[in-house]
């Protein structure tokens, strides 16, 4: 029951605000907002912490049935969730002041929580596609919230992306229903390995990489993330671009068994394309003029770095892969959070306007500098070791080839590149100069708390990695 009441409590809580539009007292309607999202995330702390939870489930169709399970994974997932949702909350309650129509933001903040949840704790295939979809539908009012003509075209193109995404991903799970004994996310499905299981597998693989921004379906993420508020900017890129890596582990991991890919041309070409988006998504982000549009480039190449982690089908790639997912996850929420303060105490968007801001936001800019290192990978914070246990993976499978060895390279060449067009910001905003006629305006509280603790976040987790390697561990099979 508690898992129910988990994934529909941010759904109904959503639903209710509207009612409230009518309330004046903006304060009123904020408490609202932060008490829905406190109970919603303490009742994700109580899953966390209890046991294997399941419930029965709901049979629609014959082989089609729709059920929950907390599962290790699961549990990672709504940590990231919950935690994450928790901090954005708090920053866009003073974020969304400047913004038209904020219930309807957080009501569809709060229905897209409600979808990830969902399909973290799904225990099938099919379950994790219908919240999946959610996923999809629920954020993408996130993107077009403004309404102008830009956010409109955005969420037309994170709409067509995903949902072209999921068709692939659908035809994929047929072959599988007719091909294995259960889509239930068990250790030994009894996969039948033949070159239509394998094509399958590889448009799930495209189709859920997506909504990770997977090339070459990773158009919508640097065309939708400019025209979102910076709160939802950080949701889609730290937490809900997740879904899609969400379903990769699952659908390897926990349905065909990674040890019937090893070697398989799904495996070469799944990794080809995975490093071609770091690649690719570092060069774009290094090249990139817009603030907010370098970070989405940004989160196209660092989410890639996890599924090349998945994509060498292997213990040590996944162990890789979750270190990256958590720390990806901490500071592209952290970073896309500093942007937004940027543009809601002085409206700067482009880089080349960022002269001697650093003076002026000390607490932000000092932020988003260490979260830059933790994401390029700077020893001990938490992204070094994520890039540290992604090149091992990699030089240890043979059965790859000469990927084995570029891959490790172009992992290097990215890290470059993010140390180039993360820390040129940082460059600018403290040693540019100042614009004298620009008054310093104070860094709201609820604002700067967020970013501080994610910040945090990423220099303690790198610190005592053990501890945090003792956490990623459980997830594994």
């Amino acid at each position: 029951m508690l898992l129910i009441i988990s994934v529909l409590f941010p759904v109904i809580g959503g639903l209710i605000l509207p009612l409230f539009n009518k309330i004046q007292n903006r304060k009123i309607k904020l408490s609202l907002v932060v008490l829905i999202q406190a109970i919603s995330t303490f009742l994700g702390l109580m899953i966390i912490f209890g046991g294997k939870l399941s419930t029965g489930t709901f049979t629609f169709a014959p082989e089609l049935s729709i059920g929950f399970t907390a599962d290790s994974l699961a549990k990672f997932f709504i940590a990231l969730t919950v935690i994450g949702w928790a901090l954005v909350t708090l920053y866009a309650c003073v974020y969304m002041k400047h913004e038209e129509n904020e219930m309807r933001f957080f009501l569809f903040m709060f229905l897209s929580e409600g979808a990830m949840l969902g399909a973290a704790l799904s225990q099938n295939l099919i379950s994790m596609y219908v919240f999946y979809e959610m996923v999809t539908l629920f954020s993408m009012p996130l993107v077009l919230h403004s309404l102008s003509k830009e956010s409109i075209n955005a969420a037309k193109k994170y709409l067509y992306y995903s949902v072209a995404g999921a068709f692939l991903a659908l035809f994929g799970i047929f072959v599988l229903a007719t091909n294995s004994d259960t889509l239930s996310f068990v250790s030994n499905n009894g996969v039948n390995i033949t070159p239509l299981v394998l094509t399958g597998v590889f448009t799930m693989l495209l189709g859920f990489g997506a909504k990770a921004g997977l090339f070459p379906m990773h158009g919508w993420l640097p065309t939708a993330h400019p025209v979102a508020p910076a709160p939802a900017s950080a949701l889609l890129s730290g937490l809900i671009a997740k879904a899609g890596v969400l379903a990769i582990i699952r659908t390897v991991f926990y349905v065909v068994g990674a040890e019937a890919l090893v070697g398989t041309w799904v495996q070469n070409v799944a990794l080809i394309f995975a490093l071609l988006t770091v690649l690719m998504g570092s060069m774009m982000a290094y090249l990139e003029k817009g603030f907010k549009k370098r970070l989405a480039f940004s989160t196209v190449s660092q989410i890639s770095y996890a599924l090349v982690g998945l994509f060498l089908f292997s213990a040590d790639g996944f162990k890789g892969a979750l270190w990256q997912i958590v720390f990806h996850a901490v500071v592209k929420v952290g970073l896309f959070l500093c942007a937004g303060a940027v543009i809601f105490l002085y409206g700067k968007t482009e880089i080349k306007d960022l002269d001697g801001l650093g003076k002026k936001m000390p607490i932000t800019f000092t932020c988003f500098t260490i979260l830059s290192l933790s994401l390029i990978g700077i020893p001990p914070m938490g992204g070094f070791y994520s890039k540290w246990y992604l090149a091992t993976a990699s030089l240890e499978a043979t059965e790859i080839g000469a990927i084995s060895w570029i891959a490790p390279i172009i992992l290097l060449i990215s890290a470059i590149l993010t140390a180039a067009y993360l820390l040129g910001i940082s460059i600018k905003a403290f040693f540019g100069k100042e614009e004298k006629e620009v008054d310093k305006k104070k860094e709201p509280l609820l604002m700067v708390i967020p970013i501080i603790i994610l910040t945090v976040i990423s220099v303690v987790g790198g610190f005592f990695s053990v501890i945090t390697n003792q956490f990623l561990m459980s997830v594994l099979l």
